[in-house]
């Protein structure tokens, strides 16, 4: 019986295109699921679309269409977009507008309720629409502004609200971090989250006045209320898990699903780092209110900073929209310098000029042109394909499998290149295709060799270039020099 691994990115606001960020966490949630599942395991991914909130209701008023009419055609627009990221083919969709999310959202509601954990007070606040969170002085800029949202001016909220006691996990919290010592990864920002955490919990709203904030999932038994949008939306990472006929919680954990992928399947979770204290703390003091597992690990993504290490912003002009950089380089050209020259963990400059130096020398230049020079002195000199062994992956691929296990892709891909490296530093040295004529023997040994390896970069490419590593298999098995270059040179 096959191990269960869980995953799962964050719900994209359905309110605006898909962004390079989105791209990121798409892509590397998605080649830790492929890697997982060539590791023989069980894999549920999961992705969707987060639809209730102040910022969807106000884009939907602005196109002057209902907000349930804006949400379904948004939905259709993302699974649409995500297309584009090469995703795999068995990705899990979940809508918090789904009747299943919000019947569970519910029950996970009137469970924290009946164990103490929500409460009724009156309260005001600074309220920044952009995050959909509360704002404390200290959090803002010299403007009195959300550093994220510069230019956009923060609500005063003043209303009656429900709280959850976010302040009785201050100790639970911080027993549970110390008991799992690699939840969060990277170390940095695990270091963060304690911090955070030990500086002691204050009760957050969790609900609106329905009639200033109509869209959103009605509070049980208070239909003057709507659930805040983060508390409604962290519960997708588990409503997602039931099927056709589950629709409350009792038989959502009652289920076999359930057991298999939360309990028992490490869930495992992609963000950014603007949503460390949401993943981390918020969304783990919650399920211990409501007596659930709680995640097994929260992967911290960095942000895509433009040139000069300023954050890619629409008002700064230096966005790079990812389907425009799909539609002339390729899918899996756009997962390689995601997976390959951003930091797994911290922030990263873009620019189109590091995009296209990385695509010619390292994808053009060094992959496509490898793998061609190999498959030509293979069908040159051999009458069928080379025969691949059984168990070809040597020791020295151990550092890659131990740098994907660590969710550091970057490094793992690293050393995929340095292979790539040495394989074209033994042609340069060995001139196979020279010593063929003098010494046949050992030339074919090593144009065998180098086949195999090509091979093997091939299979270890699998999780990050899906598209590409099937050709280079293909390629191989065939015996043949490629009719077309894997990747043609852009100037």
């Amino acid at each position: 019986m096959k191990n269960s691994f869980y995953i799962t990115t964050t719900l994209p606001y359905v309110n605006a295109d898909l962004h390079l960020g989105h791209a990121l966490e798409f892509v590397r949630a998605d080649s830790i699921a492929r890697y997982k599942k060539l590791a023989d395991f069980d894999v549920y991914f999961n992705t969707g679309t987060d639809e209730h909130g102040m910022k969807i209701f106000e884009k939907a008023k602005g196109q002057n269409i209902s907000v349930q009419e804006f949400v379904d055609q948004s939905f259709l627009n993302f699974k649409e977009s995500v297309k584009i990221f090469g995703m795999s083919d068995d990705l899990n969709f979940i809508r918090t507008t789904d009747k299943k999310h919000e019947n569970i959202a519910k029950d996970f509601w009137m469970k924290c309720f009946n164990n103490g954990y929500i409460y009724k007070k009156n309260y005001e606040t600074k309220y920044c629409v952009g995050c959909e969170s509360e704002k404390t002085d200290s959090e803002l800029n010299e403007n009195g502004e959300c550093p994220d949202h510069p230019g956009s001016k923060l609500e005063i909220i003043k209303e009656e609200n429900y709280f959850f006691k976010y302040s009785a996990f201050t100790e639970k919290l911080n027993k549970f971090y110390a008991e799992r010592p690699d939840f969060v990864v990277p170390d940095f920002r695990f270091n963060e989250i304690k911090s955070f955490v030990e500086r002691g919990l204050q009760d957050f709203s969790i609900s609106r006045l329905k009639n200033k904030m109509p869209w959103g999932i009605e509070v049980p038994n208070d239909s003057e209320h709507v659930m805040y949008v983060w508390f409604d939306a962290l519960t997708n990472y588990i409503s997602t898990l039931a099927d056709e006929g589950v629709d409350t919680l009792e038989s959502l954990v009652a289920s076999e699903k359930f057991q298999k992928y939360w309990v028992n399947g490490n869930p495992t979770q992609y963000c950014g780092k603007d949503n460390l204290r949401f993943q981390s703390a918020m969304w783990q003091a919650m399920l211990m209110a409501a007596d659930l597992p709680n995640s097994h690990q929260i992967i911290i993504n960095g942000f895509i900073m433009g040139g000069g290490g300023v954050k890619m912003s629409k008002s700064l002009g230096n966005v790079i929209n990812p389907k425009d950089i799909v539609d002339e380089y390729g899918t899996d050209a756009l997962r390689f310098f995601l997976l390959s020259e951003i930091s797994s963990f911290e922030d990263s400059p873009v620019t189109m000029e590091r995009f296209k130096d990385c695509y010619n020398a390292k994808l053009a230049n060094g992959l496509g042109n490898l793998t061609s020079r190999i498959m030509k002195m293979a069908e040159t000199n051999f009458e069928k394909p080379v025969e691949i062994p059984q168990m070809q992956l040597s020791e020295d691929w151990t550092p890659a499998l131990i740098a994907m296990n660590n969710f550091n892709i970057t490094e793992a891909m690293n050393i995929v290149f340095e292979h790539v490296t040495e394989l074209d530093e033994t042609i340069q040295s060995k001139q196979p295709f020279k010593l063929v004529k003098t010494n046949k023997e050992e030339a074919l040994e090593i144009i065998k060799n180098l086949v195999i390896k090509l091979h093997n970069i091939g299979q270890m490419l699998t999780p990050v270039l899906p598209e590409t590593s099937k050709k280079i298999i293909e390629i191989v098995k065939s015996g043949k020099m490629p009719i077309e270059p894997l990747f043609l040179r852009k100037d």
